[in-house]
C-alpha cells in the first residue's frame, strides 16, 4: 500500500508541486535578491547613480544582511513555509524599492540592499527546509537537487536581462526585476498551497535518525563552508566589473553573469540527473576543488577569456557545493534542519564577508607583485584545495 501511494499520480503531482515551488523561490531570492547587483553594478556606474566606492558599500551591506538573515532564519523552525513566503515578498518590495535610489542616496540604497541580504537568506534556508523535509515525507528525496537548479536560473535570466537590456537605464532593470520577483512571489504562494502539499508530522525514522547522527562533525562542516563563501566572494561579485576594465562594451561584459547562472544552472541538473546517490561529502569536494581552479585562472592570465573560463568553473561549481552542504544538513538534522541550514549559511556568510574586508585591509599595498583582488585569490585558493583535501578525506573515512 506505501509503494502504491508512493507512485500514485496525485502524490507525484504534489511532489513535483513542491519542487516548482522551490525552483521559482531560490531563482527569484538568489538570482534576483542576492546577485542582481552584480551585473546591475557597472551599469549604475555607467549611468552616474552609483560610485565605485558606494558600489563596495552596497556590496557590503547585502553580505552583512545575509550573515543577520543566517542568524535569524532559525526563527521559522516551526513553519519554514510562512518564512519563505514572507521572505519572497520582501525581495520583491526592496527590490522595486531599489529603482528609487538615485547618486544621492547611498545609504537608502546600502539599507535596501541590507534587507535584500538578509531575505534571501531567510529564503534559501526556509526553502531547503520545507521543501527538503515534504520532499522526504514523500519519499522522493532524490528530486531535492533539482530545487537548486533555480539559483542558476534566476542568476541567468537575471543576467540575460541586464544583458539584452543594457542600454536601458539601470533603474528600470531594477523595477523589470522587482516585478519579476513579485510574480514568482505569487506563483510559489499559489503552488505550495496546493491540495496535497501541507506540512506534515515527522515520521518515527526520521525523529529517531538523529540520535544515530554523529554531531562532532557539524563544526567542520561549517569551516568548510565558510571557507566555500570566501573563496567564491570576489570572482562571484567582482566578474563583470572585471570584464569591463578590458572591454567597455556591455554586451561583452554583461555577458560574463548568464554565463555564470547558466553554468550554475546546468551542473546542478547534472547532479541531480547523474549523480544522484554520489556521496554529498564527496561532490563537495570534487566540486571545492574545482571553484579552486576558477579562483586561480584570473590571476594566472588576466585576460577576458581567463574570466570567462572562470564565469564557468565558479558558477558550474558554487550551487553545487551549496546543495551539498544544504543536503548534508538534512540528512544530519532530519526532524529540524532549519537550525544547522542556518549555522552553515551563517559560516558561509562570514566567510564571504571576510574576503571584501580583506581587500580593505590591503588596500593598494602589493606583495610578490600582487595587488589586493590578486592576494586573496591565491589564499581563497589554497584554502578551497585544502578543505577539498580534508572533505575527500572524511568521505572516505566515514563512507559518508
Amino acid at each position: 500500500m506505501s509503494n502504491q501511494s508512493v507512485s500514485s499520480p496525485a502524490l507525484d503531482r504534489s511532489a513535483w508541486f513542491v519542487v516548482g515551488s522551490g525552483l521559482v523561490a531560490l531563482g527569484v531570492a538568489m538570482g534576483i535578491g542576492r546577485f542582481a547587483f552584480t551585473p546591475l553594478m557597472p551599469l549604475m556606474m555607467r549611468d552616474g547613480t552609483l560610485s565605485a566606492a558606494a558600489g563596495t558599500e552596497w556590496a557590503a551591506a547585502n553580505y552583512g544582511g545575509y550573515f543577520i538573515g543566517a542568524l535569524t532564519a532559525s526563527w521559522f523552525s516551526s513553519d519554514p513555509r510562512r518564512g519563505l513566503l514572507l521572505s519572497l515578498l520582501g525581495v520583491a518590495l526592496t527590490t522595486l524599492a531599489t529603482a528609487q535610489v538615485g547618486a544621492e542616496g547611498a545609504l537608502a540604497g546600502a539599507l535596501l540592499r541590507a534587507a535584500g541580504g538578509l531575505f534571501s537568506a531567510w529564503a534559501l534556508i526556509c526553502a531547503s527546509s520545507w521543501c527538503l523535509a515534504e520532499l522526504a515525507r514523500r519519499q522522493v528525496s532524490h528530486l531535492g537537487a533539482w530545487i537548486y537548479t533555480g539559483v542558476g536560473l534566476g542568476i541567468a535570466l537575471a543576467g540575460m536581462l541586464s544583458w539584452l537590456g543594457g542600454r536601458q537605464p539601470a533603474a528600470w532593470l531594477w523595477l523589470e526585476l522587482g516585478a519579476a520577483a513579485g510574480a514568482g512571489a505569487l506563483f510559489v504562494w499559489m503552488r505550495s498551497r496546493a491540495p496535497g502539499v501541507t506540512p506534515a508530522p515527522v515520521e518515527e525514522h526520521e525523529a529517531t535518525a538523529i540520535a544515530n547522527n554523529a554531531r562532532g562533525g557539524h563544526l567542520s562542516l561549517a569551516l568548510c563552508y565558510g571557507v566555500f563563501g570566501f573563496g567564491y566572494i570576489v570572482p562571484a561579485t567582482f566578474l563583470p566589473a572585471m570584464a569591463r576594465t578590458l572591454t567597455p562594451d556591455p554586451l561583452v561584459f554583461g555577458l560574463m553573469w548568464p554565463l555564470f547562472g547558466l553554468a550554475a544552472a546546468l551542473s546542478v541538473a547534472a547532479v541531480a540527473r547523474w549523480l544522484p546517490t554520489w556521496s554529498r561529502k564527496r561532490l563537495w569536494a570534487v566540486a571545492q576543488g574545482t571553484l579552486a581552479l576558477g579562483t586561480a585562472l584570473p590571476l594566472i592570465a588576466p585576460s577576458l577569456w581567463a574570466i570567462a573560463a572562470s564565469a564557468v568553473l565558479v558558477g558550474g561549481t558554487f550551487m553545487v557545493i551549496s546543495m551539498a552542504g544544504l543536503q548534508l544538513a538534512r540528512e544530519e538534522r532530519p526532524d529540524n534542519p532549519t537550525p544547522l541550514l542556518a549555522r552553515l549559511t551563517a559560516a558561509f556568510a562570514a566567510g564571504q564577508i571576510g574576503g571584501p574586508v580583506l581587500i580593505w585591509m590591503i588596500g593598494t599595498r602589493q606583495w610578490a607583485g600582487l595587488d589586493a583582488l590578486g592576494l586573496v585569490g591565491a589564499w581563497a585558493t589554497v584554502l578551497l584545495l585544502l578543505s577539498a583535501v580534508w572533505l575527500w578525506h572524511d568521505a572516505r573515512r566515514f563512507r559518508a
